[in-house]
């Protein structure tokens, strides 16, 4: 532990290091927090460039966040939009269907909320939800499915063709991480609102939500819209890489003035492909 003394007779972050070395005191975990704490601010600082360039050029942006429960989807698009002006950014985050909506056209609900000129939208699970969730919990019947799967290339070409631009995430925890995140939730008051029955379901459910995850990305992962795997076992690094990825596909104005690389790493974010090493198998 560090003294008074010792303290007072650093004069810089060297000297700490140097201190914490002789008298043996692991400080790894302070220092990795502060790296990532120095690269999110500088990564937001380009968000907001890049958001800035969005609205001058009137583009559209979608950015999907799919994955299991636990996954961290919502602490990254926290991240993401912490910074970002909100009349030009919204997070989406539906609820269940209601009647009416579910005498609809599937894609109608989610049509609504797609970006106007200048805007981006962060979808907190998006229409996917067809292709995993609830064929797996028995929420659709199966032709829904099947109808779904047929026509989701089709509507995210027509997205394509009209210009906007689909970045689309599937954040792959593993199941014992996973399980480690479910009681961490039940132990922390704060959190437990997140928990329910369904994340239960999951853990169960694992092989079965692996057999609808593939298929999907079988027929659903296309050169105009394609899917990216985030290995999220490490929260941090998770959000880190997909914050990347998304700045290194827009040539914005002022890119690359924060100083940090923009250049995701292939180790922890991938593009889909048959054979891809995934932790969420």
């Amino acid at each position: 532990m560090f003294t008074a003394n010792d303290l007072q007779s650093a004069k810089t972050r060297k000297d700490l290091i140097r201190i914490a070395e002789r008298k043996k005191i692991r400080i790894e975990p302070a220092l990795s927090n502060l790296k990532y704490e120095l690269e999110l601010e500088k990564l937001q600082s380009e968000l907001v460039n890049l958001q800035q360039w969005i609205a001058k050029e009137k583009h559209r942006v979608v950015v999907i966040f799919e994955g299991r429960d636990a996954s961290g989807k919502g602490g990254s698009i926290k991240r993401f939009k912490e910074h970002l002006n909100p009349r030009s950014s919204r997070v989406v985050a539906l609820s269940r269907p209601t009647e009416v909506e579910k005498g609809q056209w599937y894609f109608r609900r989610y049509i609504k909320e797609l970006p106007n000129p200048g805007e981006i939208v962060f979808f907190d699970r998006s229409w996917y939800n067809r292709a995993v969730v609830e064929p797996v919990m028995g929420f659709c019947t199966k032709k829904q499915y099947n109808t779904f799967m047929a026509q989701v290339p089709e509507f995210e070409h027509l997205l394509y063709e009209d210009g906007i631009k689909v970045i689309k995430f599937w954040f792959s925890i593993s199941k014992e991480e996973q399980k480690s995140r479910f009681d961490s939730r039940l132990q922390n008051p704060l959190k437990r609102w997140k928990f329910s029955p369904v994340d239960l379901k999951g853990q169960e459910l694992w092989d079965k939500y692996t057999y609808y995850k593939e298929h999907m990305f079988s027929k659903t992962h296309t050169n105009f819209c394609p899917w990216m795997i985030v290995k999220t076992n490490n929260k941090l690094e998770a959000r880190l890489e997909s914050m990347r990825h998304v700045l290194s596909q827009f040539d914005y104005e002022s890119k690359g003035e924060s100083g940090i690389s923009l250049m995701p790493d292939p180790n922890v974010i991938i593009r889909f492909h048959r054979s891809a090493v995934q932790i969420d198998i």
